[in-house]
Parts: C-alpha cells; sequence; structure tokens
C-alpha cells in the first residue's frame, strides 16, 4: 500500500487506455485531454514504476513485457472499482458520462448502433457506447473482467455465468442490383448456382450460410469474396454478384443502394441472435437500463 500512496490512481486509467489504443491522441479524444496532458501523465507513470511501459514504434505505442504483465490485474482492478461505484447509486441516463462497451459484428452494427445512438441521443446524452469484435475465449474473459457490458449476436461458448435473452430469429435474402440480367424473387436452383456470387468468407458466426450455398452446388472458392458484410452492398450494388445475407441486413441496406432482394433457392437454418451479459453485473443498474433499452427496441415477440 506504501507504493500505492505515492501513485495518482487516475494515471492507471490513461495506462488501461494505452493498453487499448496503443495511440496517445486516440487516448487524449476518450479522455477528452490534450495529447500534451496524456504524454505527461505517461511520464510520470514511467517515472512511479520505474520501467518505459510503452515504446514508439512504427505500429504504435506498444507495451514492454512490464506493462503486458500488469495489464491484466490493472484492467480487472478498474473494472470492478467502476462497476463498485456505479452500484453505490441509481443510474441517471438523463445525467450519466457511462460508456458502454458492446462486442457485436459488423452486421451488428449496420443494425444496433444507428438506433442506439439515437435512443441515446434523446435519453442520455452524455452515455457513450463503444462496438467491438470479439468472439470466444477473448470475449469470455473480457466480460469476466468487467471490460464488456454486453455483447449482441450468435456467439457459442461462453460458458456458465454469462447470462442470455433471445432478441430474435431470422432467415436470409439474396441481394442483386436493380436491373441483373437474371436474379428474380423466384429465382431457380439451376440459375442460382450458375450466378456469379460474392462470398462473406469470414463470416463468423454466420458461416452456416456459407456451409448451405456449398452443399447447393455453389463453389465458393470459385467466386469473389470480401471479409465481412459491410462491403457486401457497395461490391453488389455496381456488379452482377449475387450475395446472400442476413435478411435484416439485406432489408437495411436494400433501399439505400438501390437493390433487389430474392429469397435464395436453398435452405439455410435460421439465425437467433441473443443479448448476453455476466451475472456478476446482473444488478448493476447501468447494465440493466442498457438491457432493457436494447430489449425494448429490438426484441421481437415469438
Amino acid at each position: 500500500m506504501a507504493e500505492l500512496r505515492n501513485l495518482d490512481l487516475n494515471l492507471l486509467v490513461v495506462f488501461q487506455y494505452l493498453l487499448e489504443e496503443r495511440n496517445i491522441s486516440a487516448v487524449a479524444r476518450r479522455l477528452d485531454l490534450s495529447q500534451p496532458a496524456v504524454s505527461n501523465a505517461l511520464r510520470r507513470l514511467r517515472a512511479a514504476l520505474g520501467d518505459d511501459l510503452f515504446v514508439r514504434t512504427p505500429h504504435g505505442m506498444q507495451p514492454t513485457p512490464h506493462a503486458e504483465r500488469l495489464g491484466g490485474p490493472v484492467s480487472e482492478a478498474l473494472a470492478l472499482l467502476s462497476h463498485t461505484l456505479e452500484a453505490t447509486h441509481e443510474f441517471r441516463p438523463a445525467h450519466s458520462q457511462r460508456r458502454f462497451r458492446i462486442a457485436m459484428s459488423d452486421v451488428g452494427e449496420i443494425h444496433f448502433m444507428p438506433r442506439l445512438i439515437e435512443l441515446c441521443a434523446r435519453h442520455a446524452p452524455a452515455v457513450r457506447i463503444d462496438s467491438l469484435r470479439l468472439q470466444g475465449a477473448d470475449l469470455r474473459r473480457e466480460m469476466d473482467a468487467g471490460r464488456v457490458d454486453l455483447a449482441i449476436g450468435a456467439f457459442e461458448g461462453l460458458g456458465s455465468g454469462i447470462m442470455q435473452r433471445m432478441l430474435f430469429r431470422q432467415g436470409y435474402a439474396t441481394l442483386f442490383r436493380r436491373g441483373h440480367p437474371s436474379a428474380h424473387e423466384g429465382m431457380s436452383l439451376k440459375a442460382f448456382r450458375t450466378a456469379s456470387h460474392l462470398v462473406v468468407s469470414r463470416a463468423a458466426p454466420y458461416g452456416q450460410v456459407n456451409q448451405a450455398l456449398e452443399k447447393a452446388g455453389v463453389a465458393l472458392t470459385a467466386n469473389f469474396s470480401v471479409p465481412h458484410f459491410s462491403a457486401v452492398p457497395y461490391v453488389v450494388s455496381t456488379t452482377d454478384l449475387l450475395a446472400t445475407v442476413p435478411h435484416k441486413l439485406a432489408a437495411g441496406v436494400a433501399p439505400y443502394f438501390r437493390l433487389g432482394m430474392l429469397t435464395p433457392p436453398v435452405r439455410v437454418p435460421a439465425l437467433q441472435t441473443n443479448l448476453y451479459w455476466h451475472r456478476r453485473f446482473h444488478r448493476d443498474s447501468g447494465s440493466q437500463w442498457l438491457r432493457a433499452l436494447v430489449l425494448d427496441t429490438f426484441a421481437e415477440t415469438a
């Protein structure tokens, strides 16, 4: 405890954000500080801990081995302290400046983020939401540590201690540009199979659509691919490629990109989207508010 008395605990927040961002300018923006103020905080941290902590490289501020060892304990301590302080009073969205972190895919960002931002602007103007990409053990570790408040999507293997609630189930739709020479509702499997497709190669957790296409005879390796769904409408709108995507994504982007939609002539299992949160924060008033916001806005009744 003697060493703690000599350390401004606010510096640990700077340390945590540097671990996440690896960039002084980004940390300054998150903390609403000037770059010199963040640099000064890093200087004080180095002096207090007797280590460089972060070294400037072409790939950003990279942590030293000592900083890596400190990262986990510091993150867990800050998360516990933050949630403890939040729990001491009722969360008031109209006055809170809390920053929530939600794990979701690029499809999730397209579907959820615009509405969540609109609702925050209306009911919680100083609340901020960060989305991030995490899966499996990495997501579980961040939720255990309290560094991720919610996850929205189709995540597997999160294990015990993670609570969940179904939001909705959806099928898939195939997008095509208006004026496409052969695409239309009721398109035959033969025509669908021989058409050129745009494949989303890193579709987790939506890989089942690629399995269904392959099973139906669509040669995935012979077609074009992109790693994420967010690029799909831009590509499809200017080519004769077909792209089979989750139905809500298709319905959301089709009007903006002047795209047509058809029901794919292949059997694809319905996709279930869930809301996940850690049992430790089940009664946290801020988490309860955010969960209620998501459920009230997006949950569909059977």
